[in-house]
């Protein structure tokens, strides 16, 4: 028999540290007050003196204290897999049973997702994931790009982008961080993110002294701001594949384990392949391009990837090999200009 002052001083106790962890205070965002426990979506205005759109956001306020957690997905409208998994995840997430707030931008670029734009924003022809931080009185999608950056990024302890291969491209799943030498804290928090998401390939962006330019990039815009960030790369060639939306959605929950907004344990892969470096495979050529091979297949350097005809048919050249190791991506249908990119391949050790 447990005494009773014990049960008393135990009882006491887990009843002390629950109110202790408990959210008292509202989360503001956009001019409104979300309650502990609750959760609110937004449609965000992005209006110029040419044209206007709108960003769609969630954000889940949870009953309990806990980090801020930003997550993007559709910075390419055409990348289909990261939105179909952040509508699916807006049902999931339950925030009575969280700890902390996870603001979700469901669609960052509208405009290209409902035009079917490959990788730009048909409003102003940019490429989001290219003109961070943006500009406050920029065009479309730099003013997409400043209200990402300033009322979500800004708002976070931790942050996620997440991408696939887009329209044309044959994706091996990864997930990927940034390592600057000169953030050593951020750097490693945000290389357990990166683990926690559960992949088998990592990829180390930067592996630099320091972060000098502008941040061109989504998440990148994040480590500029000192705050930890990670990226996901799952599906691609313009499908919604399950397999794909389901991977994304447990590989958010994984994380949000991982920083103990969500109870459980974090689905982390053991003795994950890193890879530090990439090479570009680019085409010389214009004209319709040949492979048999698919993302995740290992090469090695001089062998045959594929080839280019012209539009007779007729053989042009073959794409060889530079280095050794694995195809993050590639070009998976036909046409191809000189410059395009045709392979992505990490360096294997």
């Amino acid at each position: 028999m447990i005494p009773h002052k014990l049960l008393y001083f135990l009882f006491f106790f887990f009843f002390q540290s629950h109110i202790l962890q408990a959210q008292k205070n509202a989360f503001l965002f956009n001019g409104k007050k979300i309650a502990p426990g609750s959760k609110k979506s937004f449609l965000l205005p992005v209006i110029t003196g040419n044209d206007s759109t709108f960003i769609p956001v969630t954000v889940f306020h949870g009953s309990k204290k806990g980090p801020v957690l930003g997550i993007t997905a559709g910075v390419h409208g055409l990348e289909y897999a990261p939105i179909m998994a952040a509508q699916a995840l807006a049902k999931e997430l339950e925030p009575t049973q969280m700890s902390g707030t996870v603001i979700l931008v469901q669609v960052a670029n509208v405009t290209g997702f409902l035009n079917r734009s490959f990788r730009v924003n048909p409003l102003d022809n940019k490429n989001l994931n290219r003109v961070f931080p943006g500009q406050p009185n920029g065009t479309s999608t730099e003013k997409i790009a400043w209200t990402i950056s300033n009322q979500i990024i800004a708002r976070c302890n931790y942050f996620l982008d997440v991408h696939d291969g887009d329209a044309n491209g044959d994706l091996r799943p990864y997930s990927g961080y940034y390592n600057y030498f000169d953030k050593p804290k951020v750097s490693e928090k945000a290389r357990q993110m990166a683990l926690a998401l559960g992949f088998d390939f990592i990829v180390q962006f930067g592996n630099e002294p320091s972060l000098t330019e502008a941040s061109i990039y989504c998440s990148r815009e994040a480590t500029k701001r000192n705050i930890p960030a990670a990226d996901i790369e799952c599906g691609g060639k313009g499908q919604v594949e399950a397999k794909n939306v389901l991977q994304i959605q447990k590989a958010i929950i994984s994380l949000m384990r991982h920083l103990h907004m969500l109870e459980g344990h974090p689905n982390a892969v053991q003795n994950p392949i890193f890879i530090a470096k990439r090479t570009t495979v680019e085409s010389e050529h214009t004209g319709i391009f040949y492979s048999d091979l698919t993302g995740g297949d290992y090469v090695k350097k001089g062998m045959k990837l594929g080839y280019t005809t012209d539009f007779f048919g007729n053989k042009i050249a073959d794409v060889t090999c530079p280095i050794d190791g694995v195809i993050l991506y590639k070009t998976f249908n036909p046409p191809i200009q000189k410059g395009e990119s045709l392979f992505n391949i990490g360096h294997i050790h």
